[in-house]
């Protein structure tokens, strides 16, 4: 039983720092252009151009989800703040991006729809 505990904590530390660190490098690449990202103002246009508006407040308020969600979640702190950040941002990702279908190769909604199921199944499960 102990063995079993042991790596269902491993395994959910490894999940959040996957999920966490990804999302909070994706809200670094809207907020300040990290990682290859394009920074505010770009982002906020494209946001501009797919409806979200006004896109610069819209941008920020995404990045700012994903960035500080992705972190507190990453380091499993105020639960459940990190992950219901993240699902609202990605519920409204999903949303965006449905009229491409599911799949990411033609830009849709296939990622976000994933970056939302983990923090949703976690709270469902009261982790």
């Amino acid at each position: 039983m102990l063995f079993t505990m042991g790596m269902r904590d491993i395994t959910l530390l490894a999940s959040r720092a996957v999920l966490g660190g990804y999302l909070a490098a994706h809200g670094a690449q809207k907020l300040f252009g990290a990682f290859g990202g394009h920074g505010l103002g770009p982002t906020a246009a494209a946001f501009d151009r797919l409806g979200l508006r006004p896109g610069r407040v819209t941008a920020a308020a995404a990045g700012l989800s994903e960035f500080g969600g992705g972190l507190l979640t990453m380091a499993g702190l105020a639960s459940p703040a990190g992950p219901v950040a993240i699902a609202g941002t990605m519920a409204v990702a999903s949303a965006t991006h449905r009229a491409n279908g599911p799949f990411a190769a033609s830009r849709g909604y296939e990622l976000p729809a994933t970056n939302l199921a983990k923090p949703a199944a976690d709270q469902a499960a009261g982790r």
